[in-house]
């Protein structure tokens, strides 16, 4: 299982295999937005690019899925680490930066580390056995 390590916030949380990386940070109360995406986001249609995060570092170079069309059009003048986090999937361990816009200065310290720090592969979830069948 991916885990994904918000470096701003100092917290890795442990998600499924296809995750959307804005559900993600929104359930475990992650701040997502400034300001302006407080008051007027779209609600992850990828319309108002309020969401996007920049990613730091990856376990292997597809740890996002791909790029959609939207993206591509919302964030061409954007570098290209950024991403929207309402149309990346989580796929493998990843490092991302909410709201990479204010603040990275104070921020070097923490974003060097999170590129040096090899990301987890998550834990593995045990199979279950099936069930013991009464026939005998």
């Amino acid at each position: 299982m991916p885990v994904v390590r918000f470096v701003r916030e100092g917290r890795e949380v442990v998600c499924s295999e296809g995750t959307n990386l804005r559900e993600l940070a929104l359930a475990e109360g992650l701040q997502l937005y400034g300001l302006k995406g407080q008051l007027g986001n779209c609600g992850g249609c990828g319309q108002c690019i309020t969401c996007f995060v920049e990613v730091i570092a990856e376990r292997n170079g597809s740890a996002l899925s791909e790029r959609t069309a939207v993206e591509d059009q919302k964030l061409r003048r954007r570098p290209s680490s950024w991403r929207l986090a309402c149309q990346a999937l989580v796929l493998d361990s990843v490092a991302v930066l909410t709201r990479p816009q204010v603040g990275r200065e104070s921020l070097s310290s923490q974003i060097e580390q999170a590129r040096l720090e090899p990301l987890p592969k998550g834990p593995v979830l045990a199979e279950e056995e099936p069930p013991l069948s009464d026939e005998l």
